[in-house]
């Protein structure tokens, strides 16, 4: 609630985000749908799919396919989807290279110093980075836009959709600290070879909501073991 920073360490260096990144697409998109649009079908565009290897985390969308945008919410959060999350992309920016440049200039209303974005996904491109301070100020923004329903998202540790078609897709949380941790009800992992393990976390004692961010983790073990040592800290010694 307050912006305060109790613990940082090497916050402002740039580094790959991986899948963190669909925090700030999440804050975007949710800027711009309203809760009378969660039940709204979108359509999987040819663009949107494209950019997706086959070998990266999806929930095999197929070109023409419609899914509610409740859906793909859930997809990207829980199960990383990057099709999803373009799909998302198109829907709110018209395009994904519209819906790029939206998430840069939310970066410049937040005063990012070290953040540029090349896609809603997180997959690696070279100009695409941020930091830990970046990452826990999008954080904070995302809570506070998208309230008890973003935090329902992202507490939900698996979930069906597309449940009354024949291409029903079990989606599990990637964040396991939800079962690991009291109080964490979000927020996203990432990991790619070039950005290694990432992960930004949020969590809530008594009237206490902590943010914690870990990237460039050699491992997801490991760098859940440092997000709990921080939460730790964080709620030992402060109070709201």
């Amino acid at each position: 609630d307050t912006g305060a920073f109790l613990y940082s360490k090497n916050a402002e260096a740039k580094l790959y985000p991986a899948s963190i990144t669909k925090i700030m697409t999440m804050l975007v998109a949710l800027e711009h749908i309203s809760d009378s649009d969660l039940d709204t079908k979108v359509k999987a565009s040819e663009s949107a799919l494209a950019p997706i290897d086959s070998d990266s985390s999806q929930i095999w969308l197929s070109v023409g396919e419609k899914i509610t945008v409740r859906s793909a919410l859930y997809a990207i959060m829980l199960a990383s989807a990057n099709d999803a999350a373009n799909v998302i992309a198109e829907y709110v920016g018209g395009s994904m290279d519209n819906f790029v440049k939206m998430m840069n200039d939310k970066a410049k209303e937040l005063k990012l110093s070290n953040s540029h974005f090349m896609n809603a996904t997180g997959l690696h491109d070279p100009e695409h980075y941020t930091c830990a301070k970046d990452m826990s100020i999008i954080a904070r923004a995302l809570i506070a836009e998208g309230g008890e329903e973003l935090l329902r998202i992202t507490s939900t540790y698996d979930a069906y959709i597309r449940e009354n078609t024949d291409k029903k897709f079990w989606l599990v949380n990637t964040n396991k600290l939800l079962k690991q941790y009291e109080g964490v009800d979000g927020l996203k992992t990432g990991f790619t070879t070039e950005a290694m393990s990432c992960i930004t976390v949020t969590a809530k004692k008594k009237d206490l909501r902590l943010v914690a961010v870990a990237m460039g983790e050699p491992s997801s073990k490991q760098r859940n073991a440092e997000i709990k040592q921080m939460l730790d800290y964080g709620f030992s010694q402060y109070a709201q």
